[in-house]
Parts: structure tokens; C-alpha cells; sequence
């Protein structure tokens, strides 16, 4: 299952894709990790995807990464007696805690926290921004808010509050369920919806204790203006453009996005570009064009993954989109402008051994004749610091831990291979030799880098870089060490 580019794919799995034979199909088109969406399906739903891809990802002996999405606290107002009202531009309109059904005049908003943290001139979005309140006057219990832009509004939409840090907390009694649940069943991501704070990914991190990565969504404006704490204590991000676009103007988020993605990388953390990739898949064999364009800039602006979400769930067309998705990637990166931004765009921190373990790594195979390189990381961390370098040969990711090889499956660049364990870096480097050659990445006339670190089974020990033949039969019999 070698892949013809760097990128992954992220694909969502529901109605339209949860058979073995489907999946199987996504998978050999493209691609890469697949997303259990927590909002939708129960418990049993999800365990069955989940064994699913554990089936597919034995017969095809390949890793495939699981990306568990919790719901996250949902805002909304309450019932209407007639199920639904016509709001006006101009008219007044109260939410408050009453639980009696609403007219044109007023609604429940069964959130207390909301109207203690609401200020008068702040924004309420209902139904996906359709509605805009602005609040005139509020207390504990209510406001009072002018209609800003009308429309329909009806039973349990959605409520957005962009202008104010709500004291919310990002789990809800419902996602600390599907956690433990999700983490007991062996999942690689969790992704984690609503982050304001880097405060909110502490409880998600100490109930997951260690059995998967932390990816945080970054969805509301609060989490753009505190998103160097966020990325300091997330395993990855996820831009996660729709409700973005909600809670601030449309024309901010391009360029919120770039600015995020560059970030990431400096960071050696993967980033996911998600939301309306290729939205018009759902019911159509093709996308559009701008819909393409949308890809493709994320992939130029150096996207760890792109992901399908509708597209692929509840579309019509879940394979042709990952496939659709696929094509675009292997487009950009063949592209020679592709190549004169990602290395103009190369750069982050240098501090470690490992950090000048991985940039030598990198400058030699492009210097010398180098079809691959090879890293042993038990942790990912060293594979991460590869990755982040974008090196234009490919890069196999060596470990015995199939944990760690699954959670890569995210990150750019990366082919995963489970080994055995080692104690002597000649082992490493004939594993290495035999995994580029059998994987298709190299003949045994070509030359490898392979980088380790000694003690073996030690986090952040990468001291040890070495350019070896592909034919292991050829490899010096003395250890460096």
C-alpha cells in the first residue's frame, strides 16, 4: 500500500461507508486514517467500524490510523410550540432559562453558564450563524437581544457564542462515557471539540492516560488567540474551518488557517485541513473547481492531512471523493512550486541532537544519491522531527510499537512499518534495508540514511545517522556504538 504522495487523507466512515468492502475500497483509494464522528451512531455503531478497520488493516498488513471525534458540549436553544417562528430584522427577542415553549417573542437557552458569561453588545448565532442576536441586556437567567439578521428559527438549533470565553468545560458527561469507551477499544486520535483554552485539554489528557494522542480542534475564536498554549500542550490540531467560519467573518479564515498550519510544523506536530473539502461530492461524481483549489492550498501551505467528512460518511460517492482527494495530492506535489515552497517554508527550532540528527538526515539524501530514509522511533517523536525537515525522498518510520505506527499514519511523509524490537543499531539498520527494498522504496543497488538512537527503547535518545547500502548483505558488520 505505498502512496504516490506525502499527504494524508482523512476519511470520515458512517452510513454510506461502514461494510468491510467499502472501507477496503477507501483505503486503496487513498486513504490513510479513518474518523469515528462520536456525534453520530452509537456505542455499538462505533465499535463496529472500529472492528472493521481492524479486519482491513490485517489483510491489506498495513497500519491504519483511528481518529475518535468527541461530540463536545452542544448549545442549544430550546422547544417552539409551533415548532418553529419567523425572526425579523430589528424586533426584540428574549432567551432565557424558562422551559415553557417558545414563540416569536422568546425561547429557552438551557445554559446558565452562557448568560453569566453574555455582556451587552455581544454576538448569539443560532442555527449555524443564519440568525444573529445582539444582546442589549442580560442577567443570570436571561437577555434581551435585538435581531441583527432574520430568518427561521426552530426546535434545538445550534447557538454560537463567538464574542465571549464561555465557562464551559470542553468534555461533557457524554464524551467522558465515549472516551473511556473509545480509549478501551484501542483508537490512535482523539480529537477534541470546543477547546477555548489550553486548560481544556488537561482532563481529556489525564482521562486518556496515555492509550491515545490528543488532537485539538480549533473552532472557536477564543482557541485562535490562545493557540500557542493549545499547540504547546496538544499532540496535533485540527482546523476545523465550519464552525470557524461561523464564529468569525469567512474572509478571516484563510488566512487563520495558514498562519495555524505553519505553526504546527515549526511545532513537529501534525495538522488536519477539515470541513467542505469537497462538499459538493455529497450528491455529485465531481467537485467543483474551486472546491479542488481548496485542497490543493491546503496541501501547498504544508497540511499534515486533508479530510472528508460528509463527503465520504453519507455521500453518494464516498470512494470517488477520497479518490478525487487523492489525484489533487499527487497533482500538487509533482508540481515544482509545490517543492520551492515547502522548502522555503522549512525552518523551526534547533536545539536537540535530534533536531541536527533529522536536518543532516535530510541534507545528505538530498545531496548524495539517497532513495529513502529510515527512522527508528519507538515514541514517534524522532519520526515527527523527520517529517517536519519535508525531505523529498520518502520516509519509512521503523518501530515495534504498533501503537506508535498507527498514530503516524497521520503525520506527512510517513510510510509505517512494525519491526521487531532491537538492541543493536546494525539490526536497525539491516531492518531498515530490508523494509525499503520490500516495500518497494529502494533496489538493493541504492543507498539508505537510517537514523536511531542508543540505548534502543529510550524516548528521545536519536544520536546515530547512517548512510548503508540497501543490500543488507553488504552492511558493515561494526556497530557505531
Amino acid at each position: 500500500m505505498r502512496r504516490d504522495r506525502k499527504v494524508k487523507i482523512v476519511a470520515t466512515l458512517g452510513p454510506a461507508s461502514e461494510t468491510y468492502d467499502t472501507i477496503r475500497a477507501l483505503v486503496e483509494a487513498g486513504a490513510d486514517v479513518f474518523r469515528l464522528n462520536m456525534s453520530h451512531g452509537d456505542q455499538a455503531d462505533i465499535g463496529e467500524r472500529h472492528r472493521i478497520i481492524r479486519e482491513v488493516e490485517k489483510d491489506i498488513g498495513q497500519p491504519i490510523g483511528i481518529l475518535a471525534d468527541l461530540q463536545g458540549p452542544k448549545l442549544r436553544v430550546g422547544v417552539f410550540k409551533n415548532g418553529e417562528e419567523e425572526l425579523s430584522e430589528g424586533q426584540t427577542f428574549r432567551l432565557d432559562l424558562d422551559d415553557a415553549e417558545g414563540d416569536a417573542t422568546r425561547v429557552q437557552l438551557p445554559h446558565q453558564e452562557i448568560f453569566e458569561a453574555l455582556e451587552p453588545g455581544s454576538s448569539l448565532l443560532v442555527n449555524d450563524g443564519k440568525i444573529r442576536l445582539r444582546v442589549q441586556t442580560c442577567g443570570n437567567d436571561f437577555a434581551n437581544c435585538e435581531v441583527e439578521v432574520g430568518g427561521t428559527i426552530s426546535n434545538r438549533k445550534g447557538v454560537n457564542v463567538p464574542d465571549v470565553v464561555l465557562p464551559v468545560a470542553a468534555l461533557s458527561d457524554k464524551d467522558r462515557k465515549d472516551l473511556e469507551f473509545i480509549c478501551r477499544l484501542g483508537v490512535d486520535w482523539l480529537a477534541l471539540s470546543f477547546v477555548q483554552r489550553a486548560a481544556d485539554v488537561a482532563e481529556a489528557r489525564e482521562l486518556a492516560q496515555g492509550r491515545a494522542a490528543i488532537l485539538s480542534k480549533i473552532e472557536k475564536p477564543a482557541a485562535v488567540t490562545a493557540f500557542d498554549e493549545i499547540l504547546a500542550v496538544s499532540d496535533g490540531i485540527m482546523v476545523a474551518r465550519g464552525d470557524l467560519g461561523v464564529e468569525l467573518p469567512v474572509q478571516n479564515v484563510p488566512p487563520i488557517q495558514k498562519r495555524l498550519v505553519r505553526k504546527c510544523r515549526a511545532a513537529a506536530k501534525p495538522v488536519i485541513v477539515a470541513t467542505q473539502m469537497l462538499e459538493s461530492m455529497i450528491e455529485s461524481p465531481m467537485p467543483t473547481r474551486a472546491e479542488v483549489s481548496d485542497v490543493a492550498a491546503a496541501i501547498y501551505e504544508g497540511a499534515d492531512a486533508v479530510m472528508l467528512s460528509a463527503e465520504s460518511a453519507v455521500g453518494d460517492y464516498p470512494i470517488e471523493a477520497v479518490s478525487t482527494m487523492n489525484n489533487v495530492a499527487i497533482e500538487v506535489e509533482s508540481d515544482p512550486t509545490y517543492l520551492e515552497v515547502t522548502e522555503a517554508s522549512r525552518g523551526g527550532p534547533k536545539q536537540s541532537v535530534a533536531d541536527g540528527i533529522v536536518s543532516a538526515a535530510r541534507e545528505i539524501a538530498e545531496t548524495a544519491d539517497i532513495k529513502v530514509i529510515c527512522c527508528y522511533s519507538e515514541s514517534g517523536k524522532t519520526a515527527l522531527l523527520v517529517a517536519r525537515e519535508r525531505p523529498r525522498v520518502p520516509i519509512i518510520a521503523m518501530t515495534s510499537r504498533v501503537g506508535t505506527a498507527r498514530r503516524l499514519c497521520l503525520s506527512w511523509g510517513m510510510h509505517c512499518v512494525v519491526t521487531s524490537e532491537v538492541d543493536r543499531f546494525k539490526t536497525a539498520v539491516v531492518n531498515s534495508a530490508r523494509a525499503a527494498v520490500g516495500h518497494g522504496f529502494a533496489e538493493p543497488t541504492d543507498q539508505l540514511v537510517v537514523t536511531a538512537g542508543v540505548p534502543f527503547g529510550q524516548s528521545g535518545t536519536t544520536n546515530i545517522l547512517r548512510v548503508a547500502p540497501c543490500d543488507e548483505r553488504l552492511i558493515i558488520p561494526a556497530d557505531p556504538e
